[in-house]
């Protein structure tokens, strides 16, 4: 009995320092994480702009979206991100004008124009000409500053291992208000007259708008061979040739010889001067006219109420840019996706339906809304549908037009968004749009159709024979 406990108690102990030896090794086995320095700093990788324009037309559109490379801290450990934006380049500002991502897991980040709108604020930045700051300088054009930083694991305590961004100075600039909407022009008395336009009188002559230039005025205007002269009040009592064709405006002077197209003509009262420049904003792209391989781009009208240029349009799938005169000399993209409108800027992708676009030259912005855009369909155009609607343009407020409408001896009716839900037609031959009326007969010939909606109880429509 003696021997057996001898040999369980030398067993036992094999047994226990077996353990401790294996607890041993095991020790040396379990690695000891230790948080390291960021292998490489964490840094913006995208490209900022110069300048950074700003208005509240385009408030929810994004300014600027900041990228960053990932970090490695040497552990297994979730890694997170905050992008921080401030009026001080010390982030010591009032919260209330600072941008804070807050956690992210992403290495990216956008930031709105809004959002930088409301740093603005913190400036004491804004869009009216007319104030400045104490400098007597104008006070629409400020600096934010933004950092990205990089913490071990997911908190952001004053304890957490971080690595930060160098610091980048933005240029923020708020788009002065040089025009109230719906003062921004007005009709002037002076028109645009002749065989080159209205069969020297036939419907109203082509207006001229005023500018912020007094005695000066301008015209959007398409012409037909032809030959024109410029008169007030749709009237020959004053009347405008030029004698010479030297550029120089003659009291009831020649005709002035012209040529079909689109044009702008600015008249000078001041000095008796007038010029006639090729003048048409247009759409290109594949998401409209496979970049010009498949006919002339999308024409942009005037609007007055808004000193601005708009067009309904049809897209597909695709990309567009706007151009000056169906030509690559002058064109606009959209660098950034933030609708501002780019010098031959990135292409701005579209995707398929009906859009009021609208260029606003003085912001140096664009925005395109799906809208209800009425067509003009029928066996007097396109076989009721076996083509595209010819496209109205709402060129006021109310007001819709449809430029040289190409017609054959048929019916035509006028709907929305090439949908029978919304149809006018006139029952009776009156003008008067009626919902779901009579087709209206026409007959061939190149038309301006005019739609116009002012007064909703009894809308009415014009057509004019060019």
């Amino acid at each position: 009995m003696k021997n057996i406990k001898t040999l369980i108690a030398r067993v036992l102990g094999v047994v226990m320092a077996l353990t401790v030896f294996s607890a041993c090794e095991n020790d040396d086995l379990v690695p000891e994480f230790t948080v390291q320095p960021a292998s490489e700093n964490v840094a913006f990788q995208n490209q900022f702009l110069t300048d950074y324009l700003l208005s509240k037309e385009t408030s929810a559109n994004i300014a600027e979206r900041f990228v960053w490379n990932p970090v490695d801290f040497g552990v297994p450990t979730e890694i997170s991100y905050q992008l921080e934006g401030s009026i001080s380049e010390n982030f010591d500002a009032d919260p209330e004008f600072e941008f804070d991502s807050g956690a992210l897991s992403e290495t990216n980040a956008s930031v709105s124009v809004d959002q930088l709108l409301d740093m603005a604020a913190g400036l004491e930045l804004d869009d009216d000409p007319s104030t400045t700051d104490s400098s007597g300088k104008p006070n629409n054009v400020g600096t934010v500053y933004f950092r990205v930083t990089a913490f071990a694991g997911s908190g952001q305590g004053t304890d957490a291992t971080s690595t930060t961004s160098d610091v980048v100075a933005l240029t923020i600039n708020l788009v002065e208000k040089t025009l109230e909407a719906g003062t921004a022009t007005e009709i002037s008395t002076w028109g645009v007259v002749g065989s080159g336009y209205n069969d020297w009188g036939a419907f109203a002559d082509a207006p001229f708008y005023t500018t912020g230039t007094d005695g000066v005025y301008v015209a959007y205007v398409n012409l037909l061979d032809g030959e024109i002269k410029f008169r007030e009040n749709n009237d020959w009592t004053n009347n405008f040739g030029d004698t010479g064709a030297d550029g120089t405006l003659d009291a009831g002077g020649d005709n002035i010889a012209v040529t079909a197209g689109d044009y702008k003509i600015t008249l000078n009262l001041n000095d008796n001067t007038y010029t006639i420049e090729a003048y048409t904003w247009g759409v290109v792209g594949s998401g409209y006219n496979d970049w010009g391989g498949a006919g002339p781009d999308a024409k942009f009208f005037y609007d007055y109420t808004t000193d601005t240029f708009k067009v309904g349009v049809e897209l597909i799938d695709g990309e567009i840019k706007f151009r000056l005169n169906n030509d690559w000399g002058t064109n606009f993209g959209d660098t950034g996706a933030d609708g501002t409108l780019d010098n031959g800027g990135d292409n701005i992708v579209v995707t398929a339906g009906y859009y009021m676009i609208t260029l606003d030259f003085n912001a140096g912005t664009y925005t395109m809304e799906p809208g209800n855009i009425y067509g003009v369909v029928g066996s007097g155009y396109n076989d009721w549908g076996a083509t595209n609607d010819f496209m109205f343009t709402e060129v006021n407020p109310g007001i819709w037009i449809a430029e040289n409408v190409t017609l054959i001896d048929g019916e035509i009716k006028f709907r929305v968004n090439e949908d029978w839900t919304v149809n006018y037609g006139d029952t009776g031959a009156d003008g008067v749009l009626d919902a779901g009326g009579d087709n209206i007969a026409v007959t061939a010939g190149t038309y301006i159709i005019t739609l116009d909606f002012t007064d909703e109880a009894s809308p009415t429509y014009s057509l004019i024979a060019r």
